[in-house]
């Protein structure tokens, strides 16, 4: 039997969205911890190429960034340092991402969040049709038109990743 549609009441990220007038449609599943994209997009009946991760990094001067990327790839970290003009780059602690962004780590969207922060998108991102990303709570994925990212995210296209095998 299907499971039912769950409704999501609203995120930070979802009013920002709104707000904004971007279309978007939800995608709930069932968090698992550690489960990461492979096991939202098993629910979801997505590619992982599709459902993209949201990163919160930062540079060698501890300033905050973010980077979204393909669910299936991994960001190497001195591609993208030497993409942006930075020395080094890498994951800030759990801690650290959900102080600038707002967001428990697993339900961190790169909409709505706490400060202004530059954000960086895989470009080959940009080929997808529609992605797959999270809505601003663990187990809540929004779908929507990869533009929205460079559209109002000022998303800037890089080129980091490394498929995973």
């Amino acid at each position: 039997m299907p499971k039912k549609d769950k409704h999501v009441s609203e995120t930070p990220a979802t009013q920002w969205l709104k707000a904004r007038g971007v279309v978007y449609t939800e995608h709930p599943y069932d968090y698992v911890d550690h489960g990461g994209t492979a096991e939202s997009a098993r629910q979801t009946g997505w590619s992982e190429h599709a459902v993209i991760k949201t990163l919160v990094m930062q540079d060698e001067r501890a300033q905050a960034l973010v980077v979204l990327m393909h669910g299936d790839c991994t960001v190497s970290t001195k591609n993208l340092a030497r993409a942006i003009g930075c020395k080094s780059v890498e994951p800030c602690k759990p801690e650290v991402a959900q102080r600038h962004s707002g967001y428990l780590v697993g339900g961190t969207s790169p909409f709505g969040f706490r400060k202004d922060v530059p954000v960086y998108a895989e470009a080959t991102i940009f080929d997808l049709p529609r992605i797959l990303i999270n809505g601003g709570r663990r187990g809540f994925l929004v779908g929507i038109e990869p533009s929205v990212l460079t559209q109002h995210l000022c998303a800037q296209p890089v080129s980091c990743g490394l498929r995973d095998h």
